[in-house]
């Protein structure tokens, strides 16, 4: 196959990039990334000799270069997203236009052009999950972020393609995603980071909420199964069981790294902050065979470990990064000082 990754420079969209090179030694990669502050050319970085791997700057809002380069591949998985919630408080417009706007792109031109389209989404899109619940593909969407709602916003564009022109289109919705290369606003890398500087780790209210923590390297995998296997039109849940209290991560992070837990700063939260996510995995485990290869303790250890050992990647973004610092303040300055605790 030769696949268009969209966002393939950012997180999650690099780890599959690079998967993909690997195990399917015959497949070609287009990389589109728009290389804002996520998207970071470092974490492609080594595959820039190899002919399989061609990185492109753009955004997939712009149609005419999108039309032009889905005209040349097979499939299109879309990584592409503004993605963090907090972020989406700050700023929601810029979520309408990644997340909606630029799906419409992909969808007119893999319509146009008979391809097919995988579209990454987010467990978040089923909202506040009550305790003793699993989310099921056909539960309703209940967002309550505009991060939630712009994905929302984007999967139903899909589906509204594959009922009324019949776009060959499918859905992932993946659970907290944590390893290599997570650009550091997310709560994992964050904390490792700020913990490793010796920093307070403002965790949100109580800290008692509960995520489904899943490894980028077994997300990536799922993605892949399912653009080669999975059915036309449908959703696929894509989670580890891997549910504990954001809190108790936190402590075991600290512990792992020898760090004490008066680093800890309980700050204000943040609004309509869902306690639960939790999803049944049933369908993509038993219609194409996925499971996920590592523990949550290997999941959170690898990740800790990796940014351990790669310093400098992470510095580069926090000590070079204006958008980071910025972000920082706005987000925890206050929060921090209403802890008693200093920003830095």
């Amino acid at each position: 196959m030769k696949l268009l990754v969209t966002g393939g420079a950012g997180f999650i969209g690099s780890t599959y990039v690079r998967q993909v090179l690997d195990n399917h030694p015959e497949d070609e990669i287009v990389n589109l990334d728009a290389l804002t502050y996520a998207g970071n050319p470092a974490n492609v970085r080594g595959l820039e000799g190899d002919p399989r791997h061609r990185l492109v700057r753009g955004d997939i809002a712009d149609a005419e270069l999108v039309d032009e380069l889905v005209q040349s591949v097979d499939a299109v998985v879309n990584f592409a997203a503004e993605t963090h919630v907090d972020r989406s408080l700050l700023d929601p417009g810029s979520f309408l236009r990644a997340n909606v706007q630029g799906v419409y792109v992909l969808l007119d031109a893999v319509r146009r052009h008979g391809k097919r389209l995988l579209q990454v989404s987010t467990d978040e899109v089923y909202g506040d999950i009550t305790p003793g619940k699993h989310s099921r593909e056909t539960d309703p969407v209940e967002t309550r972020s505009p991060y939630s709602a712009a994905k929302a916003g984007g999967e139903l564009f899909c589906k509204s393609f594959f009922v009324s022109f019949g776009t060959d289109v499918l859905i992932t919705r993946g659970s907290n995603t944590i390893g290599p290369r997570q650009y550091p606003e997310k709560m994992i890398p964050l904390f490792i980071t700020n913990a490793l500087r010796d920093q307070p780790l403002p965790v949100y209210g109580d800290g008692m909420q509960i995520r489904d923590w899943l490894y980028s390297e077994d997300h990536a995998a799922a993605i892949d199964l399912v653009l080669r296997k999975g059915r036309s039109g449908e959703i696929y849940n894509v989670g580890a069981g891997n549910e504990y209290p954001n809190i108790e991560v936190v402590r075991t992070l600290l512990a792992h790294l020898g760090k004490p837990a008066d680093l800890i700063a309980y700050v204000p939260d943040r609004p309509g902050h869902d306690r639960r996510y939790a999803m049944n995995t049933d369908k993509i485990r038993d219609e194409l065979g996925w499971e996920p290869t590592r523990t949550f303790g290997m999941t959170l250890h690898e990740t800790i470990d990796w940014y351990v050992g790669n310093q400098e990647w992470w510095a580069a973004i926090r000590d070079g990064s204006s958008d980071f610092n910025d972000y920082y303040q706005k987000q925890y300055g206050w929060r921090l000082e209403a802890a008693g605790q200093s920003a830095g």
